[in-house]
Parts: C-alpha cells; structure tokens; sequence
C-alpha cells in the first residue's frame, strides 16, 4: 500500500508522462487475464448487457474517493483518468456496435486511446461530472448490447490493425477491459 504523499498531483504532471499501452489484449478472449482474473471467453452473450452495468457501476464510489484525482505513481493514470478512459471506451464500442449492426463487416474508426487522454485532459475532468458521464455511456453501451437480436451476435467488424471481431467477441473483449480498469483502481469483483 502506497502512503498518501507518495501520490502525485496530476496538475503538475505531464500528461504526456503517461506510459502508453501498446500492448494487443485480443488473446483475452482465448484465455483468462493474469493480470485481473477476468476470462473473457466465459461470458455468455445474454450476459454482456447486465455485466457492463455490474463492471461500471464501482465507479460511482471510485471518483467519490479523495484520492480520484491524484496519480498513484509517475507514468500511471489517476482513479479519475482511468474512469474518464472507461467513458470513453463505452462510448467507442457503443460506436463500433453500432456499425456492425449497421453495415457488413466494417472497419472501425481508429482510436488512440493515449492520445485522447492528452486531447481531452482527462486529469483536469470533474470527477462529479464523470461519474455521470461513466453512467450514461455505460447505459447507453449496455442497451445496445441488451438489443442485439439473435441471429445478429455473428455479424462481423475489423479493426485496422486487422483483428476481426463479432458483435459476441467484441462485447466480451469490451468486458475484459471495464474489469481490467477496476483492478487498476484497486476495486476487486468475482471473477465470471
């Protein structure tokens, strides 16, 4: 546990000091996450919906925290960041789901996630606003999912990269990181 002086200010942090993420996490729909415990591949698709809310729900009580806007470490996000990443992603797979239900195996938008972070300064974002913003995205993202009919759950969608998703694997892919986040912030669930 890190004492409370050790954590930095984000206001006088470089945004830009941010180790980016470069790693490609499609493998945690083959096998369970190391680092969260999360097994993606477990999830049944009827479960998506409801499980967007159960893994966006903690943040209403991250962002209360006193320290929601304070970086645990140099080069990591700050419980504030964080939840403004997982708006944001909400929003993105929204986006994506949105396409693939809409045309024959698009290719997604590309999204740098670290670059938004800079763009939209996401450690000088209330956090009394965000928790709503998480809220809504989440809702929004988790009524898309509940729609899906059955005979959509194969449509297909590619990102640039070329990783190929259908609306099932991406809506467990989605999952992976909403529990990946939690555990970020030191917020621990039942593994599915």
């Amino acid at each position: 546990m890190r004492a409370e002086s050790d954590a930095v200010d984000p206001n006088t942090v470089d945004p830009d000091t941010v180790d980016p993420d470069t790693k490609d996490w499609t493998w945690t729909l083959e096998r369970p996450c190391p680092e969260c415990g999360f097994d993606a591949g477990s999830v049944a698709r009827e479960s998506i919906a409801g499980l967007t809310t159960e893994l966006t729900s903690p943040w209403q009580a991250v962002l209360a925290r006193d320290d929601a806007t304070s970086r645990p470490t140099t080069g990591v996000w700050s419980p504030l960041e964080y939840a403004c990443h997982v708006r944001d992603v909400c929003r993105v797979f929204g986006g994506r789901l949105q396409l693939m239900l809409e045309q024959e195996d698009p290719a997604f938008p590309d999204w740098d996630q670290d670059e938004t972070a800079v763009q939209e300064r996401y450690g000088a974002q209330d956090p009394s606003v965000v928790r709503h913003e998480v809220s809504a995205a989440a809702d929004e993202v988790a009524a898309r999912f509940r729609s899906v009919g059955a005979d959509q759950w194969t449509r297909r969608g590619t990102r640039s990269n070329g990783s190929a998703f259908t609306v099932e694997s991406l809506g467990r892919y989605f999952l992976h990181d909403l529990a990946h986040h939690l555990v970020d912030v030191g917020v621990t669930r039942p593994r599915p």
